[in-house]
C-alpha cells in the first residue's frame, strides 16, 4: 500500500522486536563512529516545565528520519517527568514520508537497546552477572523488559524511591528483587543501569567495585553520576558531542572534562576498532540519545509493521 503509514503506541511497541532493534542500533552506532551519518546537534525550545527537542538524522542503509520530543516535569509528582513525541521516517532516496510512529515507546526501546549494547560490549561477566537497575519509571521498565528477553540469566535488583513502583518494575524481570535503597542495589553489582529523571547524582563512586560497568541513560535535567565516578571511569558515549556540546545535546556528567580526556565512541568498540574494556577498570557509558538511534528503531518499526499489515495508511 502507498501513503504514510501511521502506527499508534501499541503497534509501535509491538513492531520493535528486541533482536532487530539491538542489531539496528549496533549498526547505527558503528556508522556514527565511522562518521558516515548526517546528524546535526539536537536543538530545543525551552518552556517553564521542560523542552521540545528536534532530532533529524540520516544513516546510510537505515534511512532518513526526524523526531520531535517533549521532555517535561510531572506537576502532580515532583521529581518525575515525561518523554513524549513523534518520529517520522522518510525514503532516503526520494524524500517521501513513509511512516509516523509513537516517539515515546520508540525512545524507551531504543534507549534500553543502546544501554544493553554497551553493557554486553563492556561488562566483565558474560550474561552481565549481577545487575542493578536504578529507577522505576518508563525507561527503567523498558530496560527490565528488554533484559528479560536478551539476558534472562542475570541476577537483577531494582531500586527506586517508591517501594511499590520498584516492586511493579521488578515484576517485569522474572526473579528480580527490590533493594531497600540505591546503595544496596549498586554495591556488589557487575552492571548498573541508571534510568532516572535525576537532577543530582543518584550513584556514588564508593558504591562501585572494580570492573563494574555503568550505563547511564537518564539525567536530562541533571547528572545521574557523581563527579568521582566520572573522574575514575573509562568513558564511552554514542557521539563526541556528548562531551563537547552543552546540555540538552551533551551530557551533564561530561561537561568540563580535563583537556585531552578521552571519551570513546561505543561504535568503535562494536566495530572492533577499539578494544573496549581493559582489565578491572570502571567503565561508564553515558547516553544522551542520538538521532541515528531513532533512525535505526523507526526502520525496525516500519519494516515490522509492513510485514504484519499493521497501521493505517494516510495520503499526505
Amino acid at each position: 500500500m502507498s501513503g504514510l503509514l501511521v502506527l499508534d503506541r501499541r503497534q509501535t511497541a509491538a513492531a520493535l522486536r528486541p533482536d532487530a532493534v539491538l542489531d539496528a542500533v549496533g549498526r547505527a552506532l558503528v556508522s556514527v563512529a565511522r562518521d558516515e551519518v548526517s546528524v546535526p546537534p539536537r536543538i530545543a525550545a525551552l518552556t517553564p516545565t521542560g523542552l521540545l527537542g528536534a532530532m533529524p538524522g540520516y544513516v546510510p542503509g537505515l534511512g532518513l528520519a526526524a523526531k520531535l520530543v517533549t521532555v517535561t516535569t510531572d506537576p502532580r509528582h515532583p521529581g518525575r517527568g515525561f518523554h513524549r513525541g513523534l518520529v517520522a521516517l522518510f525514503d532516503e532516496h526520494d524524500g517521501r514520508a513513509l511512516a509516523l510512529v509513537d516517539g515515546e515507546s520508540l525512545t524507551e526501546v531504543r534507549t534500553a537497546a543502546v544501554a544493553t549494547r554497551s553493557a554486553l560490549a563492556l561488562a566483565v561477566r558474560p550474561g552481565l552477572g549481577r545487575v542493578a537497575v536504578v529507577g522505576t519509571g518508563a525507561q527503567a521498565r523498558a530496560q527490565l523488559t528488554l533484559l528479560a528477553t536478551v539476558c534472562p540469566e542475570a541476577e537483577v535488583t531494582v531500586a527506586g524511591r517508591d517501594p511499590a513502583r520498584a516492586g511493579a518494575a521488578a515484576a517485569l524481570y522474572p526473579g528480580a528483587r527490590v533493594a531497600a535503597d540505591v546503595e544496596e542495589a549498586v554495591r556488589g553489582a557487575d552492571v548498573v543501569f541508571c534510568c532516572t529523571g535525576a537532577t543530582s547524582p543518584v550513584v556514588r563512586r564508593e558504591w562501585l567495585g572494580p570492573g563494574v560497568h555503568v550505563s547511564s541513560v537518564g539525567g536530562s535535567r541533571g547528572p545521574e553520576l557523581d563527579p568521582d565516578t566520572v573522574r575514575d571511569a573509562v568513558l564511552f558515549a554514542e557521539w563526541t558531542g556528548a562531551a563537547t556540546e552543552p546540555p540538552p545535546a551533551g551530557a551533564h556528567e561530561l561537561q568540563d572534562l580535563a583537556p585531552g580526556r578521552p571519551v570513546t565512541l561505543l561504535g568503535s568498540v562494536l566495530d572492533g576498532a577499539h578494544p573496549g574494556r581493559d582489565g578491572d577498570a570502571l567503565t561508564v557509558f553515558k547516553s544522551t540519545g542520538h538521532a541515528a538511534l531513532d533512525v535505526a528503531a523507526v526502520r525496525v518499526a516500519y519494516d515490522g509493521a509492513l510485514e504484519r499489515g499493521w497501521g493505517v495508511h494516510v495520503d499526505l
